[in-house]
């Protein structure tokens, strides 16, 4: 206690020099009109300037939820997409009509939030784990996509986790066709380089152009027709010569995958069981 008294005698005059400081400037502000003006109007710059600084910590720790729920928008987007395009094949309607139909919702498949928590890349089958297993109703043969388009297929599960085989994977084969065409080919990894992809036995009277869409067929049980897997990058002639072999760049950049959604098909098990019986 005594030092403290030393400390606010010793240095009195500088504690009333402050005091008398900040009486002053608050007199001058608040009793000066113009003054006032300046105090306010620099004053809300600088609140600003931290609210935006602010603001902007703030979103970027929200960016996780933020992106969970793109992706659910995509995924439903996608759903909704593939939906009326089967509507108006199957009814032979105009898009006049879209609007009519914009209440119906698909109901013949669910979709599941996982985390990827083990990726890797650079192997010749690699693999994918997911936080989410049998417990959580996933189950081998369901189909895995992000914000971005195709992942790959649960391969195996365990309670608590799944095991993907991703695209980056030689076992990995799955029928894809271009927007706007109904021809079908098969996506192969071939190695390497992981942005990119081959689809294979296109046949050669097929139409399409460099930078075009490449999407599901939806001639499976896995995955829904219309799902984004890459764009064609570059075309060359089969080794048969009999097809077009097809360099599609990966819309899903496997090197940054996180959040993911596992698709559940209505029928899936069923339909499986029946092809399986007819290949006998």
């Amino acid at each position: 206690m005594r030092n403290l008294l030393n400390f606010l005698i010793k240095y009195n005059y500088w504690f009333l020099f402050l005091l008398l400081e900040v009486t002053s400037f608050v007199l001058l502000f608040r009793f000066n009109h113009y003054q006032q003006s300046v105090y306010f109007t620099s004053a809300n710059g600088v609140a600003g300037k931290v609210y935006e600084i602010s603001g902007g910590v703030s979103s970027y720790f929200h960016l996780k939820s933020v992106n969970e729920d793109l992706l659910d928008r995509n995924m439903w987007l996608e759903q909704r997409v593939a939906f009326l395009e089967r509507s108006l094949q199957e009814r032979g309607l105009d898009s006049v009509k879209l609007y009519s139909m914009a209440r119906l919702a698909p109901d013949d498949y669910r979709i599941f939030k996982a985390n990827v928590i083990k990726n890797s890349l650079n192997r010749a089958d690699n693999y994918i784990t997911l936080d989410r297993g049998s417990s959580d109703s996933i189950r081998p043969e369901m189909g895995v996509v992000d914000a971005n388009g195709v992942v790959g297929i649960v391969y195996k599960t365990s309670p608590r986790y799944s095991l993907v085989i991703p695209l980056l994977n030689s076992k990995s084969s799955i029928s894809c066709k271009i927007v706007g065409s109904d021809y079908f080919g098969y996506l192969k990894w071939e190695g390497g380089d992981s942005r990119f992809a081959y689809l294979k036995d296109l046949p050669r009277h097929a139409e399409f152009n460099l930078g075009d869409t490449v999407v599901t067929s939806g001639y499976s049980t896995v995955f829904p027709e219309g799902v984004m897997v890459g764009t064609v990058d570059d075309m060359s002639d089969s080794h048969d010569g009999l097809s077009y072999l097809l360099k599609i760049k990966l819309a899903t950049d496997f090197g940054k995958v996180s959040n993911v959604r596992v698709i559940s098909r209505s029928g899936q098990e069923e339909q499986d069981m029946l092809e399986k019986e007819g290949e006998k």
